[in-house]
C-alpha cells in the first residue's frame, strides 16, 4: 500500500515536498513514480526512480525544478518541488511500475493522491 502526502497551497515560485510511503516491501524490480492530474486532464507522468539504483526520470516540464529521491530505510520516495508554477496544480499520485513508464495505465499500484495548488 502506498500513501502520498505533503500537498498544500503555495504561491508561484514556492516549494513543496511530497512523500510517498510504502507499507509493504519494495523490490529491486520496482520503480516508484509520481503522476499528477489537473481537472479535466489525463493523469500525466512527473518523475520516477528505480528502487534498485540511482536512476531517475523526469518529465520535460519539471526538469530542473523537481527532484525525486528515496530513503530506503524509511521505505519512502520524495518529490521536492521548487519554483512551482500555477500549471503544476493538480492531484499528485505515486505508483509502482516495473519499467520506466510515462503512461499512467502502466502503473500497477496507486496510492491515494495529495492536492497541490499553486496560486499566481
Amino acid at each position: 500500500q502506498l500513501q502520498a502526502y505533503g500537498g498544500g497551497l503555495v504561491q508561484a515560485g514556492g516549494s513543496l515536498r511530497l512523500s510517498c510511503a510504502a507499507s509493504g516491501r519494495l523490490y529491486s524490480s520496482h520503480l516508484v513514480a509520481w503522476f499528477r492530474q489537473a481537472p479535466g486532464k489525463e493523469r500525466e507522468f512527473v518523475a520516477s526512480t528505480r528502487w534498485s539504483d540511482s536512476r531517475t526520470y523526469y518529465a520535460d516540464s519539471v526538469k530542473g525544478r523537481f527532484t525525486i529521491s528515496k530513503d530506503k530505510a524509511e521505505n519512502t520516495v520524495y518529490l521536492q518541488m521548487n519554483s512551482l508554477k500555477p500549471e503544476d496544480t493538480g492531484v499528485y499520485y505515486c505508483g509502482i511500475t516495473f519499467a520506466y513508464e510515462t503512461n499512467y495505465r502502466a502503473v500497477k499500484r496507486w496510492g491515494q493522491g495529495t492536492q497541490v495548488t499553486v496560486s499566481s
